[in-house]
């Protein structure tokens, strides 16, 4: 088995703050799950995702094991600092103020995005598809961490690029209708659909909320198949976490 691979995010969070994303590479899943699955939920064999996940906890050191959400594509948000025992939420978003506790936000083409106080007082998780988006999920989010916008960090990972990305008119109405100026993430291709910018629409989001120190951006799960899993390009496939925590100082 080879070594796992992660990404760590390029922004420049304050020191409390950890971050990483995980590739597909260096698991234990067999085709087309291959390699490094940590979703439970696609059919993958349950040994394998247990230990990937075991082995992405012992790379990274975590403090904790990451609360796992039942993601739905919505807007709601689980603060982990109001129980200790909430098992595993429905919601796409996730948000602490304490040390040792770990969101993560699993994704195979949507956007995760992650959240930091430049103090580093707290942290925060969404998941970013065209539907989460579109229902409010990063206004959510922002809400819940109670730190001011212009305060926050935002780190837009790995996700479905626009090249790859062709919807219809009703996800194109779904932004324009409420916000005109949301037509520039949209480009009309030669069989009359649209080509969706998803980074484009969360930066649009994000600077009508105040947060302008927004990093990341570019890449394309559909078209780097080595690294990234897409449910665009193969519907059965694994899933990749982005992963946040604070450590105390």
């Amino acid at each position: 088995m080879t070594e796992i691979e992660l990404m760590a995010p390029d922004w420049p969070a304050p020191a409390p703050v950890h971050a990483a994303f995980t590739t597909r590479r260096g698991g234990a899943s067999a085709p087309p799950f291959d390699s490094l699955n940590i979703a439970a939920h696609v059919g993958d064999d349950a040994v394998a995702v247990a230990g990937n996940r075991d082995r992405v906890r012992r790379a990274l050191r975590l403090p904790a094991d990451p609360v796992w959400l039942e993601q739905v594509h919505g807007a709601s948000v689980v603060d982990l600092d109001a129980g200790s025992n909430i098992g595993t939420p429905r919601a796409d978003a996730v948000v602490t103020r304490e040390s040792g506790r770990v969101c993560v936000i699993q994704v195979a083409d949507c956007m995760p995005v992650l959240f930091a106080a430049r103090d580093g007082s707290a942290v925060g998780a969404a998941h970013a598809g065209w539907r989460g988006l579109a229902a409010g999920v990063l206004e959510a989010t922002v809400r819940a961490l109670e730190v001011d916008p212009s305060e926050l960090l935002a780190w837009l990972g790995p996700a479905i690029g626009p090249r790859h990305f062709e919807v219809g008119e009703e996800v194109r109405a779904a932004f324009t209708g409420p916000a005109a100026d949301s037509a520039s993430a949209f480009v009309r291709n030669a069989r009359g659909r649209w080509q969706c910018d998803l980074y484009a629409l969360a930066r649009r989001r994000l600077a009508a909320l105040g947060v302008c120190a927004v990093h990341g951006g570019g890449w394309c799960t559909f078209a780097d198949a080595s690294r990234f899993f897409s449910y665009r390009r193969e519907p059965r496939c694994g899933r990749m976490a982005a992963l946040l925590w604070l450590e105390s100082p």
